[in-house]
């Protein structure tokens, strides 16, 4: 465990928390100081829920330290089961209650309540977030799913959209869609909107939608074992994977695959003389493990981009995403330090950066547009609008997400271009007021902006440093190939033997590269 301003997870409870929020009729009681209630704040203000988490607090503070606080958790899970009346009841210990040691699960038993109550064994010190929504989940289908007589018509059970999930609560009605339209009905979805008594009927499914890997793959693989489910493997995000999928679903489900990809806008414009603009743009991805592998999909094989670098978070996932980095012919970045992130999209400079929350920051601070395509995410990524990344509207939600930044871009670029035109500069007022505008006379100079306070020279490859006026000539470039531009710079001056590369040097590498 280490300081951070940033994390990308949190402790395992967290996990627990985000399971027992997408729930219902389940509360969780978690043994924890009194500080660690912050967690309710990342769903009533992020998430913009409008109920607080179901979790108890034994809120003990150091003074109880010294007293017995085993009894503190037995009232407080005795005051949940009276006041909440829950049908099942999950109980743990958070990172700071873990040193303590006073055995949640253990003394819940021994206290006879009328309701199943599930034990969480969550070690804070060696795993995180993720790792605790697919134990809970787990735990919670193995203390109350059974085996039972499979439905009459092909059913599925669609498990792993939790609360706080980027998009889940629309992905489950686009998935949803997909099946319905091969005549498969939905079972259970859970853990969100799921009751204990919902788990506890799972097992009449004929097969499972595993939709998020991360947070219910061992409950998938348990249920196959124990079930006699199986599960799918791919996640439709893009339009591959969707097609991917329907075909994958249609044969677990012995019937035929229905395409009915109308909805869909994406592909069209992919084959426009519009979208040659997109061709080639440098990607780096980064974020939870599925998302990313989805996401470089679509990127390379449906928008033309080309992946420069892609990494996980989470560690569980590190053999997969190394193997789909080695396919990619790049190196995986597995790592929960956003500053070793930055540093990698420092050096490989791309020109659009597909990640979390943490990576829009980083994209503002380098000047590289950003798209949010993974958890974590703030409250702009929890829309009040339809917006899922899965299925056709997915593909329709992503396309919109790739392109706006690209497209923004170059708008702002083109109006700094023209800032000080004599009939668009700053002080001519909207165009459409037509001759209330003021034009600027030709003869007039314009009037320069202050130059932001820069180093005299900055580090590039090979000990080539920058001068001032060439970064100020740079900076004019537009952003989408300003990075090509600088690297093929540097290459010409590293074989020129030049050192300090001057404007005179920027505008000889271009003259070379243009021949």
């Amino acid at each position: 465990m280490k300081l951070t301003v940033w994390t990308y997870e949190g402790p395992p409870h967290v996990g627990a928390m985000r399971v027992a929020t997408g729930m219902k009729g389940l509360h969780y009681v978690l043994h924890a100081p009194q500080g660690d209630t912050y967690a309710d704040l990342l769903f009533t203000m992020i998430e913009r829920r409008n109920h607080r988490p179901p979790v108890s607090y034994t809120t003990f503070q150091a003074r109880d330290l010294g007293a017995d606080t085993a009894n503190l958790f037995k009232t407080a899970l005795q005051d949940a089961y009276d006041r909440f009346k829950p049908q099942a009841l999950i109980v743990g210990s958070s990172c700071t209650a873990e040193l303590i040691q006073d055995d949640p699960g253990g003394m819940a038993e021994t206290m006879g309540l009328p309701v199943p109550v599930i034990p969480l064994e969550l070690p804070s010190y060696q795993r995180k977030e993720n790792f605790g929504t697919d134990e809970t989940f787990f735990q919670i289908v193995k203390a109350l799913a059974r085996p039972m007589e499979r439905t009459a018509h092909v059913s599925a059970n669609l498990i792993g959209p939790t609360g706080l999930g980027f998009r889940h609560r629309d992905d489950i009605v686009e998935v949803t869609a997909l099946l319905e339209e091969m005549g498969i009905g939905v079972n259970v979805v859970a853990p969100m909107g799921a009751t204990p008594a919902d788990i506890a009927r799972m097992g009449v499914a004929h097969f499972n939608v595993l939709m998020y890997p991360e947070h219910a793959e061992a409950a998938a693989r348990w249920a196959e074992k124990t079930l006699g489910q199986p599960y799918t493997k791919v996640v439709p995000i893009g339009v591959g994977a969707t097609r991917d999928f329907i075909a994958e679903v249609a044969a677990l489900a012995g019937v035929a695959p229905k395409y009915d990809d109308s909805r869909l806008r994406m592909p069209w414009y992919s084959q426009s003389v519009d979208s040659t603009y997109l061709t080639g743009k440098r990607v780096f991805l980064f974020g939870d493990a599925t998302h990313v592998k989805c996401m470089a999909r679509m990127a390379r094989d449906e928008m033309g981009f080309e992946v420069v670098g892609l990494g996980c978070y989470n560690r569980e996932f590190a053999r997969d995403i190394r193997a789909l980095a080695k396919d990619y012919g790049v190196e995986a970045l597995i790592t929960d330090d956003y500053l070793e992130v930055e540093k990698a999209i420092e050096d490989l400079a791309p020109e659009m950066i597909l990640g979390t929350q943490m990576e829009r920051h980083i994209g503002k601070r380098l000047g590289i547009p950003c798209a949010v395509i993974s958890a974590p995410v703030h409250v702009q990524d929890f829309p009040a609008r339809y917006s899922p990344v899965m299925g056709w509207e997915g593909a329709n939600v992503i396309f919109d997400t790739l392109v706006h930044p690209l497209v923004m871009g170059l708008e702002e670029h083109l109006l700094h271009m023209f800032r000080e035109d004599f009939e668009f500069h700053d002080e001519a007022g909207a165009s459409h007021h037509g001759a209330a505008a003021k034009l600027r006379s030709l003869d007039e100079a314009p009037v320069a902006e202050p130059e932001p306070a820069m180093a005299a020279a900055a580090p590039a490859e090979g000990n080539i440093v920058w001068l001032s006026d060439a970064e100020r000539e740079l900076k004019k470039i537009p952003f989408f190939v300003r990075g090509k531009a600088k690297r093929n710079t540097e290459k010409f001056a590293l074989e020129k033997g030049v050192t300090q590369i001057s404007v005179e040097t920027l505008y000889e590498a271009k003259a070379h590269y243009a021949r």
